[in-house]
């Protein structure tokens, strides 16, 4: 525990070295509330059983954030890499999971703060809780643990590309397609058939629905169940994944 929480304070003393890094982090994703919320409100809104678009959208970007924010394990440790950074962490008395645990931990806690803001933009433009205090936080909660466990697989694409903007390009690949193809912003039933087939069956669905619903008080469709047995098939899977290809990178 000592070692991870070592690493996680490096890796976010380097955004207080940086703020424009925290800065531009969490800008991003304001654009995107903002732009969507405005050009597809009017349209999207109007038959919305949530009232506003914006009680509909602010989940599905809080995902999309999240998600975004993950892939900054994998960039991180194959920049790590390239800098001969991981090279040192190997001389020291360290935990080989500790380097990766403490990077997923540190861009976890970096997402909290981006949720806040987004979260205060979104109530700027109207949105509400419409379900009570606790499942409120569990929003936030949903969004966390998901982005926690793509931050293994981000963790393993950055050691196995070894190269930072690989390491960006190659997490967008697979980010971009699950998140637009989901219900994060407009219901799945207005997607081609075909489409909706892989969309209601994949995890940014199920994250987006689980969210949403403890956000607005919406039936839940066991969409939180289904995403932590994504979660927990994740987890299994990338994390020996990762540090074992810590092991031989």
């Amino acid at each position: 525990m000592m070692d991870t929480w070592a690493i996680t304070k490096r890796n976010l003393l380097r955004y207080i070295r940086l703020p424009q890094l925290l800065f531009f982090s969490s800008i991003q994703p304001v654009i995107f509330l903002t732009l969507f919320n405005f050009v597809f409100g009017g349209a999207l809104g109007q038959n919305s059983p949530y009232g506003a678009y914006i009680n509909y959208l602010l989940p599905g970007i809080m995902i999309q954030t999240t998600l975004f924010g993950s892939l900054n394990t994998g960039i991180g440790l194959a920049e790590d890499m390239g800098k001969g950074i991981i090279d040192r962490f190997r001389s020291l008395p360290l935990s080989r999971a500790a380097v990766m645990a403490g990077r997923t931990m540190s861009d976890m806690l970096r997402n909290v703060v981006v949720m806040a803001i987004m979260f205060i933009v979104g109530t700027i433009y109207g949105f509400r809780f419409m379900n009570g205090f606790l499942p409120a936080i569990m929003m936030f909660v949903t969004a966390l643990i998901f982005s926690f466990s793509i931050s293994w697989v981000a963790a393993f694409v950055g050691l196995t590309v070894k190269d930072s903007e690989t390491a960006q390009l190659a997490g967008f690949v697979f980010i971009f397609p699950l998140t637009f193809a989901s219900s994060a912003f407009v219901p799945v039933q207005y997607m081609p058939g075909w489409l909706q087939a892989f969309a209601n069956n994949q995890p940014v669905t199920h994250a987006v629905n689980a969210a949403r619903s403890f956000a607005l008080g919406s039936p839940m469709n066991s969409a939180f169940w289904y995403l932590l047995a994504w979660v927990a098939g994740i987890l299994l899977i990338f994390v020996p994944l990762s540090i074992w290809r810590y092991r031989k990178s």
